[in-house]
């Protein structure tokens, strides 16, 4: 190739995508790891798609909260799997977007020419969350590998004090703000007037948009059944959707960070998760020459990042300008919308801010999560990126879509868009 020529990327296709259950943390997935689950999922793809392992060239997972027994959590599940030792696997970690910046990077790797087939998504356990001793007491513990006598132990324990024992549970904050997520979307509805009764009705919705697409079967397209040890019974539906639940049942609760003047209670908001992702992406030619008709191509995708005080939450309503531009369409040309339900706040917070304050105008929200989100579905930090782009490829099929949008925010001021295009050939 002459120098200075410059490489012509190949389109990307997304072929088919698939998840465990999302379940509430502290149910069926309590006794599992985010290995078990991410392997499930993968496992789950390859057996569905009646694709041979050592065609995948690269793997790539998020995940958020991680088990130090598996840091590299994409390589260990690659491996159990089955995919063959030669495939690069590696872990990405940001926020709420991992799966989606996982996403980007498999896709990149196709489009450049790295790989021709891989597989990316998530995996997320927040039931058995890593908890750890003091630093004061750690400092003692990797002291005591080299302590020889009762002398040496009595000399190492001198100061210790009784908090010291005390367990280091990680908090879902973000660390440069020191505010959870909660506490900066309770600052986020006060301060564009995000009325308490609107987050409710916009849960409301979520949760029966979520229980009318598993009733008509839609999310279960997506779900690998998983069987648990020791009974092994199947799994194979989301266990934190309620279809019963009504404005007048989520009046009632209690705000959960500002107990006084606050609007965002559990009900609004989404839920601890346990689940993992993946999805399934190859060139296009690999495609065609594989016999295997994708579901959507990638058109163009960004990832953006906001102050992360006073617009964390906010990703979405710079990320998604950002990506149609880049697609060189508007939001009009969008068929399928898939919004990231951290919170119901949240969601009225960058549907309000894109509506007031970006050239591309109000969402339409007739073509937006209209299988449930993150409020009803559940959000496993890591993993719910993968869900995202299944569930937007798969409403595309479904309504005869032409383009659709994916947006989501994360801890730290991140944000992220994808827009895709239906295959039709």
């Amino acid at each position: 190739m002459p120098t200075g020529q410059a490489v012509s990327p190949r389109k990307v296709v997304v072929i088919d995508g698939c998840r465990t259950p999302f379940l509430r943390s502290g149910t069926d997935f309590r006794d599992l790891t985010s290995y078990d689950l991410g392997r499930t999922a993968i496992a789950g793809l390859l057996h569905r798609n009646r694709l041979d392992p050592g065609l995948i060239e690269l793997l790539v997972l998020g995940t958020v909260i991680m088990e130090p027994k598996t840091s590299n959590v994409a390589r260990e599940c690659g491996l159990a799997a089955g995919l063959p030792a030669a495939c690069p696997a590696y872990t990405v970690t940001a926020a709420c977007v991992s799966a989606n910046v996982a996403f980007q990077d498999a896709a990149n790797a196709i489009a450049t020419g790295v790989a021709e087939v891989a597989i990316a998504g998530g995996t997320e356990l927040l039931s058995d969350a890593p908890i750890r001793f003091s630093r004061s007491l750690r400092k003692r513990m990797i002291a005591g590998r080299k302590v020889k006598g009762i002398g040496g132990w009595l000399k190492l324990a001198r100061g210790l004090r009784l908090r010291d024992l005390a367990p280091d549970v990680p908090p879902i904050a973000d660390f440069s703000t020191e505010l959870t997520m909660g506490q900066n979307a309770e600052r986020l509805a006060k301060r564009l007037g995000i009325t308490r009764e609107a987050q409710d009705r916009y849960a409301e919705r979520s949760h029966h948009r979520a229980a009318h697409a598993t009733e008509q079967g839609w999310l279960a397209e997506q779900i690998v059944t998983t069987r648990v040890p020791p009974k092994f019974e199947p799994l194979s539906a989301d266990n934190g959707i309620r279809g019963d639940t009504s404005v007048a049942k989520l009046a009632k609760l209690r705000p959960a960070f500002d107990r006084e003047f606050g609007s965002i209670t559990a009900g609004n908001s989404s839920y601890l998760t346990d689940g993992a992702s993946a999805v399934l992406l190859m060139s296009d030619t690999r495609a065609r020459e594989l016999g295997i008709r994708p579901l959507a191509s990638v058109v163009h995708a960004c990832l953006v990042a906001m102050d992360p005080l006073e617009e964390l939450l906010l990703g979405p309503a710079l990320a998604i300008p950002r990506v149609l531009q880049g697609a060189g369409l508007t939001l009009g040309d969008m068929d399928v919308i898939e919004l990231h339900e951290a919170f119901a706040g949240q969601v009225l917070a960058v549907l309000k801010v894109l509506e007031q304050e970006t050239a591309v105008g109000a969402i339409d929200v007739d073509k937006m999560n209209l299988w449930g989100g993150s409020l009803s579905v559940g959000h496993p930090f890591g993993a719910t990126g993968g869900r995202l782009v299944t569930t937007c490829c798969r409403r595309l099929e479904q309504e005869n879509g032409r383009y659709g949008i994916v947006a989501a925010c994360a801890s730290g001021g991140l944000g992220y868009g994808i827009v895709l295009e239906r295959m039709t050939a």
